[in-house]
């Protein structure tokens, strides 16, 4: 069960990466679980496994799509 779930982590850890840098973002694996980058000057926190997302200059939330609609909104 543990191998299955590290395969299902790596390939969201590196499937966020790929987006977030496509977005112009220079993103920082902090660990296994963990993916840092700085959005209007503040630190964001990505776990891509469980999807959960934190930082000062976003609403939290859970899923990398709505990560990505709240980055890009501010584009449009």
């Amino acid at each position: 069960m543990d191998y299955l779930r590290d395969l299902l982590q790596e390939d969201r850890v590196k499937y966020a990466i790929d987006v977030l840098s496509k977005l112009g973002f220079i993103v920082e694996r902090i660990n296994n679980s963990t993916l840092k980058f700085e959005y209007k000057g503040s630190i964001v926190l990505l776990y891509p496994y469980t999807g959960w997302f934190t930082g000062k200059t976003i609403n939290d939330g859970r899923g990398i799509k709505n990560l990505i609609k709240q980055l890009t909104k501010e584009a449009l």
